[in-house]
């Protein structure tokens, strides 16, 4: 045979035997997918819930007006440090200190009364005994000229003037008695005299202390919206008064939050938080919840439901409080912040990467020959029946096992049931995950995230 029918035959040997190795290889990859994986790893895992909100002293006030007035004095600055009972503004107060003298003076005056009038009840009460002296005397004669009379032994001129003497004796003590009586009620008109007079010089004073602001504790001037001269109204019904300024304790320091109505059932009294104010950057500060609110609040309008008058359908937010324990110096009333609360924890827990859960109907989990006849069968998909769980590698093929999880981290889970700590689980991609079968054959390439990474 020529060389070269040989060499031809020898090509085309080669040319099948590939074609037979190629066609073996695409038979046996037939099938294959391609996943990224993840491993089933004991760590300390928390639940976290972040919200947003604002800086707030615990104690604060705003000293509003208590009367009309100008603004004569202002005594502190925004910023200023101040004590408590220290003076803060000062409002005219001419006519109120005028009236108060006034009040005071008819003070004076009721009581000079009530001097008079308890000395004159007790000159009606010596002459109403004067008075019944005069008549025990008076009831004496009568008496003994009466006897005397009956004996015959006094005349009747005598006799008269005896009588006469008694019943006049007995008008003085009626007279005396009607004395005693005014004078009593003259002392009780004076007396509840002082007492109205007094109760006007307390109002009075209070008028005029209402033109003085003083600060109500230790703490610092954190808004001074007025200034001096100007004129300031009390608030009546709907209408606000004017505010003079905000005084804050700032030794204890809140932030005051907001979260969503979602995640407001797994906050607790008590629980920890971590605090980062956009002033401090790259710094955390420690807190813990204190207060808790019970009205919903509308997103969008800050407004609670219990005030609205009709039903919103918006996202609505609870106030939430917590007290941080250890404040900068510097801080200052309304400064943005996040805090992110820590609701549950779990300690050495086995955990999953959340993104490797997924939902499976029962009928996706048979085998694809009694998935066809399934099929045929007409059976329905419930979403009811779905089971929540992973796809764990095993012996190179997929298997789905229900999972029970627990607690919820940022990136990852906890699983209370199911899977073993070092159990390799298909972690992506996304598309893979909600089309990937029961027992189909994978191929585990971890690199295809980060290539993708790189392209983008």
């Amino acid at each position: 045979m020529k060389t070269w029918k040989k060499v031809l035959i020898g090509i085309i040997a080669a040319v099948v035997l590939l074609a037979i190795v190629g066609a073996t290889v695409a038979g046996s990859r037939k099938g294959i997918v391609t996943v990224q994986t993840g491993k089933v790893v004991r760590q300390d895992i928390s639940s976290v819930v972040t919200a947003s909100g604002e800086i707030k002293p615990k104690t604060y006030v705003n000293v509003g007006a208590n009367a009309f007035g100008k603004i004569t004095h202002l005594y502190v600055k925004e910023g200023a440090l101040v004590k408590k009972g220290q003076l803060l503004a000062q409002l005219e107060s001419v006519q109120s200190a005028a009236d108060l003298a006034a009040m005071r003076a008819s003070v004076g005056a009721s009581e000079t009364d009530y001097v008079a009038a308890d000395a004159a009840s007790k000159t009606s009460t010596a002459d109403l005994r004067r008075a019944r002296s005069d008549l025990d005397r008076a009831q004496l004669e009568w008496d003994r000229a009466q006897g005397l009379f009956k004996a015959q032994l006094i005349a009747k001129a005598d006799y008269d003037i005896k009588k006469a003497a008694w019943e006049t004796a007995v008008a003085g003590l009626e007279q005396a008695k009607a004395r005693v009586a005014q004078a009593k009620a003259q002392q009780d008109s004076a007396d509840k005299h002082i007492t109205q007079t007094k109760a006007n010089l307390t109002r009075a004073a209070d008028v005029l202390d209402k033109t003085t602001y003083a600060a109500p504790f230790d703490g610092i001037v954190t808004n001074l919206p007025v200034r001096e001269g100007e004129t300031v109204v009390i608030g009546i019904q709907n209408s606000p008064g004017s505010t003079l300024m905000t005084v804050a304790d700032m030794s204890v320091i809140t932030a005051e939050v907001r979260v969503d109505e979602t995640d407001i059932v797994n906050v607790r009294v008590g629980q920890s938080a971590d605090v980062t104010i956009d002033a401090f950057p790259r710094q955390v500060f420690k807190a813990l919840v204190t207060e808790i609110g019970d009205n919903a609040l509308v997103r969008s309008t800050g407004v609670a439901t219990t005030q609205s008058t009709g039903s919103s359908q918006e996202a609505k937010d609870f106030k939430v409080t917590v007290t941080l324990t250890n404040p900068p110096p510097n801080l200052r009333p309304g400064l943005s912040t996040t805090a992110k609360i820590t609701t549950a924890t779990s300690v050495k827990a086995l955990t999953i990467p959340i993104q490797a859960l997924t939902m499976r109907d029962p009928s996706d989990l048979v085998d694809d020959k009694d998935k066809k006849e399934s099929a045929s069968s007409g059976a329905m998909r419930d979403k009811k029946n779905e089971m929540q769980g992973v796809f764990v590698i095993r012996e190179k093929k997929s298997k789905f096992v229900p999972v029970e999880t627990g607690i919820a981290g940022a990136t990852d889970i906890e699983v209370k049931g199911g899977l073993q700590e070092g159990d390799e689980i298909v972690t992506g991609s996304y598309k893979i995950l909600r089309t990937l079968r029961q027992g189909v054959g994978v191929k585990i390439d971890n690199a295809a995230p980060k290539k993708e990474e790189e392209a983008s």
